[in-house]
């Protein structure tokens, strides 16, 4: 398990900067109206913003079966 989320710490990461990303979104700038699908509620765009953030960290992630093939 412990090697499980090292290798995937960069999806942790990317998914908590987004979360924080998200509810900063929400409280600053938000939806006035109350319409807005995503940025209407705090969860709702805290849940958006740490999933994209989990994506674009995780594409930086190395691919570890072409850097093993390469060793050998």
């Amino acid at each position: 398990m412990k090697n499980w989320i090292i290798k995937n710490k960069l999806y942790f990461i990317g998914g908590l900067i987004g979360a924080f990303a998200g509810f900063l979104y929400w409280k600053y700038v938000g939806c006035l109206t109350g319409t807005c699908a995503i940025t209407s509620s705090p969860v709702n765009s805290t849940i958006y913003f740490a999933f994209f953030g989990a994506i674009l960290f995780g594409a930086f992630k190395k691919n570890t079966k072409e850097t093993e093939a390469n060793k050998q």
